[in-house]
């Protein structure tokens, strides 16, 4: 099988005794491509040292909302410096991660509209795609990216909505992240909206260190779960895992442009 990983964080220190073995055992088990994402102002250059240093490695820049006490305003005016140095550079592929979480209720709503519009606004005017953090907060995703149309689109990262949330995604031309959630049996509604998605709507991930599948619990997540994670994702769609697995790659190459 060859694979994608659109979601990854790769930089995170959680990989910093052992990056060179995994990423050369992923490359093994067919995984091709992997997207490491920034979060915050302070980590963008150790994404973009990792992508260029390692072979398969791409990289996005952003602000995620789950930072949003770390964020100053003049990180914003960094990150688009950031994207106007790079811009071209088949290395960075999106924006990303940005978006809302309702999630978390200390997060204040109204800075964290402000900073996702800024993001979202950067990802129209590098014609880049917008690669999105959105939990508890569809609606208000949706309606934002009703009133911005993004010609690039992007991915709904770790997708764990309805069907007719899905579906408006799909219409404004996103595809779907899909990783670890969707593999645990308790996922009862993840696994009945994800039986009904077309394959040509949805991306594969890991959220690497996080959101660890249900075949290795409590570990550290990590690209070289893609193939298991691929597997089980197939079966709750009801199809062949080598299809999937080549939907999903064509899918990303597309929405990536590469």
């Amino acid at each position: 099988m060859r694979l994608i990983d659109t979601h990854t964080h790769l930089d995170f220190p959680d990989f910093d005794a052992d990056r060179a073995r995994l990423l050369a055992n992923a490359a093994a088990r067919g995984v091709e491509r992997m997207v490491v994402l920034g979060v915050y102002q302070a980590n963008f250059q150790r994404v973009w040292a990792l992508a260029g240093a390692e072979p398969g490695l791409y990289a996005a820049l952003g602000l995620h909302p789950v930072y949003l006490e770390q964020h100053r305003p003049e990180h914003l005016q960094q990150l688009r410096e950031w994207l106007e140095r790079l811009r071209g550079d088949p290395r960075l592929c999106a924006v990303g991660e940005f978006g809302l979480d309702y999630y978390l209720e200390h997060l204040d709503k109204a800075r964290q509209q402000a900073l996702f519009e800024a993001q979202l606004q950067m990802a129209c005017d590098f014609q880049l795609p917008a690669l999105l953090h959105v939990r508890r907060s569809h609606a208000q995703v949706i309606a934002t990216l009703k009133r911005y149309k993004p010609a690039r689109a992007g991915v709904v990262h770790a997708f764990a909505g309805s069907y007719e949330e899905a579906r408006e995604y799909i219409k404004l031309g996103f595809r779907l992240g899909l990783g670890g959630a969707a593999t645990w049996p308790q996922a009862l509604r993840l696994r009945k909206t994800l039986a009904r998605l077309p394959l040509d709507s949805v991306v594969l991930e890991t959220d690497a260190p996080d959101m660890a599948p249900a075949m290795f619990p409590g570990v550290r997540n990590s690209p070289e779960h893609l193939p298991e994670i691929a597997g089980a994702l197939a079966q709750v769609m009801g199809v062949e895992a080598g299809e999937l697995a080549a939907a999903s790659t064509r899918n990303a190459y597309e929405l990536f442009g590469w």
